[in-house]
């Protein structure tokens, strides 16, 4: 019996992404400060880019002349074969001298961004903040004290085992473990690192925290010393009256008391216990030009990339491409590397083209907001709008917003800031999540402390002004602005 083997053919579409498309998305999406290490490291692989100083850019523009940094264009044809490739090398060498002139285009492009951003304002200086981080700061000031080099070595356990709230989040006896010390050891340490600027770091609790700051401030004999330590639950859950029955006092008195006590600060590590020092560099810069009394303003959108330097490609390399007789491996490795440069540099302009087109379509669409600065007036808008109001990919859009920050009139705000979804009115325009947010803020801001309202009341509310939504939406919307419950934001 004779087996006949079946092969069954199939069809597989893939699409792959060159290195090009790649280089560009990574680029794009990539905030400011990365970006400048990004550069410094194609220096200092491709010895075909050399930087040129800010003086000789400088001239260059004001002289109208092209400075050589710019991008080399359409140049090397690949091929996936390279001994075909080399048999043809002679009648398929591209005209190099051609290949390096023929950049006037973008050149002239490069150039005249540079000279616009220098006509539209003066040089923006951002301060660059030459903070100590809270780890530095605690590790200074453990060197202070008389600690024996046991001790300092739990002080250094205790330090680097803080939470991004300040807290210590590693027990006791496990620090005494790999400090192979006592417990008691490490509560004498611990102690007295609490006490610490700020006070109440390394606390292994709220109310802890809480106590070591009123014992720091010498406020052991207040009455909020006496709620915290013994009635903290009560506390927590705004139970004035039943404070005030236990202690024999009035409920007014337990509310100045409650005062006090959120005075205080609840996480001392909060917003200083990571690295970035909450320090943040726009990468874009939305600045008012002109601004009559009766008439609308008009902004200009700038791209803070002031420390990102202006590049030329060698002359030397150059000449090696341009010279056919030259050593083979030498000129192979250069044009390798001239097309390298021509990716980095094609992707750097088109990041730079692409996110001030979005930039400038964002300021078109929320100019309301641009010109008062109020959250209630940004407009409903999404990834989609932008990308056809440009014509790009959503996609594109999307990686332009992340993680990226423009300095406003109003502060530095993310770009993420400016898109909202849209839910309609009882007026039947749609109008933007945030400025419903915005709204529910203004009435919870309103109500009596004394009677508070609750989520349904809201809904109400807002149904009232003209925003029909639910209550489930309410208690959505109230805990993504951090606003309480009713019960929590009554006083007395």
């Amino acid at each position: 019996m004779q087996m006949h083997q079946v092969i069954g053919l199939r069809q597989k579409l893939e699409m792959q992404a060159q290195p090009q498309q790649i280089l560009r998305s990574e680029l794009i999406q990539t905030p400011l400060l990365l970006l400048e290490a990004r550069f410094q490291q194609e220096f200092e692989q491709n010895p075909l880019l050399e930087v040129a100083d800010e003086l000789e850019m400088k001239e260059t523009a004001e002289d109208d002349d092209p400075y050589e940094s710019s991008v080399i264009k359409e140049a090397l044809e690949e091929s996936e074969d390279r001994s075909a490739r080399e048999a043809e090398a002679e009648e398929r060498e591209p005209d190099w001298e051609k290949f390096f002139d023929d950049q006037e285009d973008v050149r002239e492009e490069d150039r005249r961004f540079y000279k616009s951003n220098q006509a539209i304002t003066e040089p923006v200086e951002i301060p660059q903040a030459d903070l100590q981080s809270l780890t530095e700061s605690l590790h200074e000031q453990l060197r202070m004290e008389p600690f024996t080099e046991v001790q300092m070595e739990i002080g250094e356990y205790i330090i680097g085992s803080l939470d991004a709230r300040g807290f210590l989040d590693t027990p006791v006896d496990l620090i005494a473990g790999l400090a192979g010390a006592t417990t008691d050891e490490v509560e004498l340490v611990l102690e007295r690192i609490q006490r610490f600027d700020p006070p109440g770091i390394a606390a292994r609790s709220l109310q802890e925290c809480l106590l070591i700051q009123l014992e720091v401030q010498g406020r052991q004999d207040t009455l909020a010393w006496t709620i915290l330590e013994e009635f903290f639950d009560e506390f927590t859950n705004r139970r004035f009256e039943t404070i005030a029955s236990a202690l024999d006092i009035s409920p007014q008195d337990v509310q100045q008391a409650f005062r006090d006590i959120t005075s205080l600060n609840p996480y001392p590590g909060e917003g200083v216990i990571d690295q970035k020092l909450n320090y943040i560099i726009p990468d874009l810069i939305v600045e008012v030009i002109h601004r009559e009394q009766d008439e609308d303003p008009e902004f200009a959108v700038i791209l803070n990339d002031g420390n990102i330097p202006s590049f030329y490609v060698n002359e030397e390399l150059k000449k090696l491409i341009l010279k056919r007789n030259s050593d083979k491996d030498a000129r192979d490795f250069a044009i390798r590397k001239a097309e390298s440069a021509r990716w980095f540099i094609n992707a750097i302009m088109q990041r730079r083209t692409t996110m001030l087109r979005t930039m400038r379509a964002i300021v078109e669409r929320q100019k309301k907001w641009f010109q008062s600065g109020r959250d209630a007036d940004l407009r409903p808008m999404i990834l989609q709008d932008i990308a056809e109001d440009i014509g790009m990919d959503i996609s594109t859009i999307s990686r332009v917003s992340r993680d990226k920050y423009v300095q406003t009139p109003y502060g530095v705000r993310e770009l993420k800031f400016f898109f909202t979804d849209r839910m309609p009115s009882a007026g039947g325009e749609d109008v933007s999540t945030r400025a419903i947010k915005e709204k529910l803020r203004e009435i919870i801001d309103a109500e009596d402390r004394k009677k508070p309202l609750s989520d349904q009341a809201i809904a109400d509310r807002l149904k009232e002004e003209g925003y029909a939504i639910a209550r489930r939406t309410v208690q959505k919307y109230r805990e993504q602005l951090g606003i309480p419950v009713k019960r929590l934001r009554r006083e007395v």
